[in-house]
């Protein structure tokens, strides 16, 4: 079995199910003759023909208003926003539509659709190709909300999504697009959604992360490590609904949880997790809840990026303020 990118996995996982299944549909800007701006896409029209990979105008509404249109009459479409600052053209079909269908109709109707979004920064792109807008989303209800770290769950949790019943925004982290491979067995085997994933037990600390960021804070945990600290890793993969037992029942044995995500800091998908540690785990926590984030300022471009980013070092170093509280 080779090993993949995560690109690669995502192209793979898209493969499968328009071979096994007659119903779903992949569409975008230029997803099919050129497979795609990052080439998530390469060779599906080929392989299955225009009318199940399907070029778009450039026109975001458009393809929003279809994919929900698509999606109420029995097809399963999968969208590509070709940028995560693309997005807000989409987001009446998607709040004002996608959300509500099975809300609307008390259950008849669901929005079986996907919307791919290469989503982040760090790979020195203008700031409407390097957005972290994941909590404007997982503030509707109606939405599922998925975020993959590696190849294995890129491919695992794309099958799960255009298997759901209900609309699916599918942010793919670009930056680790082709950062590193994996063995990813093509079974046609999905991972369930609305888990979390515990990559490292610890005893110390946990560790909360999703995306691109989960890479800087497994390194960070190994770094810990050296100095005799253990630390948990999570990485929450499904944002919404969040499994909140899995970081309850962490933050339960360590005592002190860091936090970690590239979005701006203020109302950003942290605040919310602090949150409900704050409601239900007040009496575990043995230090403040930490945040490791973005700043609140548009990601910058180019010589900054990189230090907007969560790095190894801000996260040892907020593990070590944790650590040193009483």
């Amino acid at each position: 079995m080779a090993a993949i990118t995560l690109i690669e996995a995502i192209t793979q996982a898209l493969a499968w199910e328009l071979k096994h299944d007659d119903s779903v549909v992949v569409l975008g800007e230029d997803v099919g003759v050129n497979g795609g701006v990052f080439r998530a896409t390469a060779g599906l029209q080929q392989t299955f023909g225009p009318q199940r990979v399907l070029d778009t105008p450039l026109d975001e509404t458009t393809i929003a208003g279809l994919t929900v249109g698509l999606a109420t009459q029995g097809m399963k479409p999968v969208a590509e926003a070709q940028f995560d600052g693309f997005m807000y053209p989409m987001v009446d079909h998607i709040v004002c539509h996608a959300a509500r269908f099975r809300y609307r109709t008390r259950g008849r109707l669901t929005c079986p659709m996907v919307l791919r979004v290469p989503w982040g920064g760090g790979i020195r792109a203008p700031e409407h190709h390097s957005e972290a807008n994941e909590s404007i989303f997982t503030n509707v209800p109606g939405l599922r909300v998925v975020m993959p770290s590696s190849p294995q769950r890129a491919y695992g949790l794309l099958l799960a999504a255009i298997r759901d019943p209900d609309p699916v925004i599918f942010f793919e982290p670009k930056r680790i697009y082709r950062q590193y491979k994996e063995e990813v067995p093509d079974d046609g085997e999905a991972l369930p959604l609305d888990v979390c994933f515990v990559l490292r037990d610890g005893t110390d600390v946990t560790l909360v992360t999703w995306g691109a960021q989960v890479k800087e804070t497994l390194e960070a945990a190994d770094a810990l490590a050296k100095e005799g600290v253990s630390a948990e890793v999570i990485d929450v993969a499904t944002l919404k609904p969040l499994d909140f037992d899995t970081i309850r029942e962490s933050v339960a044995k360590t005592g002190r949880c860091v936090i970690v995500h590239e979005a701006a800091k203020t109302a950003g998908f942290g605040a919310e997790i602090a949150a409900r540690l704050a409601e239900e785990s007040m009496y575990d926590l043995q230090a403040p809840v930490e945040r490791v984030t973005g700043y609140d300022t548009h990601i910058p471009l180019f010589r900054l990026e990189m230090k907007y980013l969560p790095s190894v070092e801000k996260i040892i170093a907020a593990c070590k303020r944790s650590l040193a509280a009483s």
